[in-house]
């Protein structure tokens, strides 16, 4: 079938009703069109249990986000990823949920109970597939009872029609397991192609034709396709068929580069590929298997660097129709009965920030008033602060980090993040504090901030403000 010269081959995710898809395929080089499943007329019911198990409450994983992640073989139990949400830099996970070929087939943790429980507590989740692997893949098949790709070309076209139709079926199993696991669509669902002979053409275009039939089936079922493969071999041959042979194959929307070059980026040396393709569509796996001790639990991993969607954002916040919560310092303030004016914007923030707190019911007109005492004395003594007509810099501090506690580290993003950057900033120097920003988004400034106040208070240095890190903010500690 034809494509229409305004729709690229790699952005058609439609339906197809009829039995055969007209496919473009690339072979050494030559362009035919072959027959082969539909890509949008999944043959087992996919789409359907797709949608009956997914659990809609669930979010889109990995979703906007940059930020750290590791991956293991098996998906760790829940007090493991605990201990490490609590205390390691890594806010994203690589578990392995499908795939013949996967070496940790049985995965005692993974439940749909135990992903809703990591999405929930903000982890962002890469699910793997492991299947048929390149033909000239030495160390594959891995058991008697798994495949590699099939390097066969069809006789009347010359494509690699059967690899196509490998992927496709590799995708619907991918999307299955990940439905039966409340994986949502909308998510990325990463295909794992271990490296291979780059110089090998049927091995490395049979496999390519694998991927674009898995690409081409998780768009009609509604998922994001992501590849993982070694810099040298799979990310090397799709980034060539992207400048070179663009309507050759489908494309994956996001790749996971094999490079452990030691560097926590997404970028990869340009003798493997070029700068250009997949911007905010990259992950890069930069340190092989070696263990991690955090929160004294020891996990063998991968280290990865995530840069997806549009990176960690955060929306917008207002308070009080509008008013300022933001300064570069948080001074002492003084009642109007003291005879000394306060700043009037502070004044109007602390009145603001009380009232969202329930302490405060008057009006927000930055005026220290006798009604605005009652309520910071409403305030002081729960907070084992000293009862007075005036608001120190430690009361400051207890209001600016009230409310919930997340985890929060490089990666996080939104109004808690905010509220911590406030908090923080009450609490260092003048020079330090101009480097500080309550932009919403967890930085590295932000992470600098968190480290040197564990280290002024004593606290388990590790950059993540955690349990033990809101306590001390929500005390006043300074």
């Amino acid at each position: 079938m034809p494509r229409p010269a305004s729709l690229p081959l790699r952005h058609r995710t439609g339906r197809l009703a009829a039995a055969a898809l007209g496919l473009v395929l690339a072979a050494s080089g030559a362009i035919a069109v072959v027959e082969g499943p539909a890509a949008g007329t999944p043959t087992t019911g996919v789409a359907a249990k797709a949608k009956a198990k997914a659990k809609r409450d669930n979010v889109v994983t990995p979703g906007n986000f940059t930020g750290y992640g590791f991956d293991q073989c098996l998906a760790p139990k829940q007090s493991k990823m605990d201990r490490w949400l609590e205390y390691s830099p890594f806010l994203a996970v690589g578990i392995y949920i499908s795939g013949d070929s996967r070496a940790c087939r049985d995965q005692p943790n993974l439940t749909p109970t135990w992903v809703s429980t990591q999405l929930a507590k903000g982890w962002r989740l890469l699910p793997i597939t492991l299947g048929p692997q390149a033909s000239c893949q030495p160390r594959y098949p891995r058991y008697g009872t798994d495949v590699t790709i099939d390097p066969t070309r069809a006789a009347n076209t010359g494509t690699y029609v059967n690899a196509y139709t490998q992927g496709v079926n590799e995708a619907n199993k991918s999307v299955g397991a990940a439905a039966a696991l409340g994986i949502v669509a909308g998510s990325t669902l990463w295909y794992d192609l271990e490296g291979f002979s780059y110089g090998n053409t049927k091995c490395r275009e049979s496999a390519l034709s694998f991927l674009s039939g898995w690409t081409q089936q998780l768009h009609a079922l509604g998922y994001v396709s992501g590849v993982y493969s070694s810099a040298g071999s799979g990310m090397k041959a799709l980034d060539e068929v992207r400048v070179s042979r663009p309507t050759a194959y489908t494309l994956p929307d996001q790749i996971w580069v094999a490079r452990w070059d030691g560097l926590a980026n997404t970028s990869v040396n340009p003798t493997y590929m070029r700068s250009d393709g997949w911007a905010k569509a990259r992950v890069k796996q930069y340190q092989g298997g070696h263990y991690e001790t955090w929160g004294n639990v020891r996990i063998n991993i991968d280290r990865n660097f995530l840069d997806v969607g549009t990176g960690s954002v955060a929306v917008p916040e207002t308070h009080c129709g509008g008013i300022p919560v933001a300064f570069s310092s948080y001074p002492t303030l003084l009642a109007a009965s003291s005879g000394r004016t306060s700043n009037p914007r502070k004044v109007q923030a602390l009145q603001c920030l009380l009232q969202e707190q329930g302490t405060y019911a008057g009006p927000i007109d930055g005026v220290f008033s006798d009604g605005l005492v009652q309520a910071v004395n409403a305030w002081q003594g729960p907070h084992n602060l000293a009862v007075q007509p005036a608001w120190s810099r430690e009361a400051w501090l207890t209001l600016l980090s009230a409310g919930s506690t997340p985890v929060l580290k490089f990666g996080s993003a939104g109004v808690e993040v905010r509220r911590l950057q406030r908090a923080l900033k009450s609490t260092i120097s003048s020079d330090a504090r101009k480097a500080l920003r309550p932009t919403g988004v967890f930085d590295s400034r932000t992470d600098a901030a968190v480290r040197a106040y564990q280290t002024r208070l004593g606290l388990n240095v590790s950059g993540v403000a955690n349990t033990q890190t809101w306590a001390a903010l929500q005390a006043g500690r300074r």
